[in-house]
């Protein structure tokens, strides 16, 4: 077992944001949806902290409310969501924007007062990560319906997307392409994939996806398949591209066991899936037509190492894994080879990040393993920030400009000093 303590991994915690940094590029300043600007994870900067320890940590600001959704950052200001009971009973749902400088609250928006859904215990009323351009940002709270705001707080419109029937509750966050704004809204019941007018909130095309996809929670992401862009959505029974002009299926591939909870990861031309539940590893190559499930997957390597919620990260030629238990597994992204498999500590729900060919991962207890992807597990740091026992980690951390930020259910950490132009 690797342990997650400064103890254990021997090593001295300081922060290498105090070193000289390269001038940060004006999409640095960006992290405008769920992992990142292209949903992959990755962060083309360097420069940011490796090591850190409680000491290090520039601001924590409390929360009004609670809620699992990571932040989204556009210059100056962070956008994330969170959600608390009123004394009746009932969920009021909040839009957020803190300073990134100091993190105190810049504006607060309720987006709405109503009945408490069923979630699931590990789930929140305020899980789907905001999405911006920069000029508006996008929220999505399930049966709380989805809205749209200026980036100064003011209201532009609203749109509620259905009911979403079942005990899950909702997870997939927003994305806004060109001029749409594009929700997975699975459920256990009627399902679609749509696209609204990030203007004015408006239907320009709907997929359906049948009955019973199960829960909402994957994100799409778009990718450059060679000869066209695809919007790509994985989920209970397998992965899917869609054309993302007028939502078209375009291929199908058929998944080892369910759920569909993990984001595929894309990288040398190929798709790399894993399905939430014990089930396969596999890689697909996009770009085919109809059911390619024969056709187009690469290869598939058993994974019986337990529930996944964490999505894949690939970083060179090896993709990185780790299960809600805490189980890291490393593969060859050429033929699925399993390199390694060590146990991690803790429990893991957020997703992976990669910065300058590192992985950076982080518990529910708020500690962060940085790993260097290859033959072995190579820990290179092992980090602590410091935050009470009783706080809960989530959501998938945010790098800009020198500093990372962290978000619990109900706090905000900010990590790093900034690097400016």
């Amino acid at each position: 077992m690797v342990r997650m303590n400064c103890v254990a991994c021997g090593l001295a915690m300081i922060v290498v944001a105090g070193a000289a940094l390269e001038p940060a590029r004006g999409d640095m300043a960006q992290w405008p949806r769920y992992r990142g600007p292209d949903g992959s994870g990755h962060c083309r900067e360097k420069g940011l902290p490796v090591r850190w320890e409680p000491a290090d940590v520039a601001w924590r600001i409390e929360l009004e409310g609670r809620g699992h959704s990571s932040v989204c950052l556009w210059g100056e200001r962070i956008f994330l969501t969170a959600a608390r009971k009123t004394d009746e009973g009932q969920v009021e749902r909040a839009v957020i924007c803190l300073d990134r400088n100091d993190g105190h609250v810049l504006w607060r928006q309720v987006a709405g007062v109503g009945e408490a859904e069923k979630l699931h215990n590990m789930n929140s009323f305020a899980t789907p990560t905001c999405a911006t351009d920069g000029q508006r940002v996008a929220v999505f709270f399930g049966r709380g319906g989805m809205h749209c705001y200026d980036v100064d707080g003011k209201p532009l419109w609203s749109r509620d997307l259905g009911e979403f029937p079942g005990v899950w509750g909702t997870g997939a966050s927003p994305v806004i392409l060109g001029e749409l704004v594009i929700q997975n809204c699975d459920a256990e019941g009627p399902s679609a994939l749509v696209a609204l007018d990030k203007r004015t909130g408006r239907t320009v095309w709907q997929a359906d996806r049948g009955e019973r996809p199960r829960g909402g929670w994957n994100t799409p992401i778009v990718i450059d398949a060679g000869s066209r862009e695809e919007l790509i959505l994985a989920g209970e029974h397998g992965v899917r591209g869609y054309d993302p002009a007028d939502g078209r299926e375009l291929w199908f591939c058929q998944s080892f066991n369910g759920r569909g909870t993990p984001i595929p990861a894309f990288g040398k031309g190929m798709l790399f899936v894993i399905s939430g539940k014990p089930g396969d590893v596999y890689a697909v190559r996009p770009g085919g037509e109809g059911d390619v499930t024969a056709g187009r997957m690469a290869w598939h390597t058993q994974r019986r190492s337990g529930r996944d919620l964490s999505s894949p990260i690939l970083v060179g030629e090896h993709l990185l894994v780790v299960n809600m238990a805490g189980i890291g597994t490393c593969y060859a992204a050429a033929d699925g080879r399993q390199l390694w498999q060590e146990r991690l500590e803790g429990a893991f729900s957020a997703s992976p990040i990669a910065i300058d060919s590192l992985v950076y991962i982080q518990n529910e207890a708020g500690q962060t393993l940085v790993i260097r992807p290859g033959e072995t597990l190579d820990v290179v740091a092992c980090n602590d920030l410091g935050a009470p026992e009783d706080e809960i980690f989530r959501s998938t951390m945010v790098p800009s400009q020198g500093q990372i930020f962290f978000r619990s259910d109900r706090a905000v950490y900010c990590v790093g000093r900034r690097a400016r132009p």
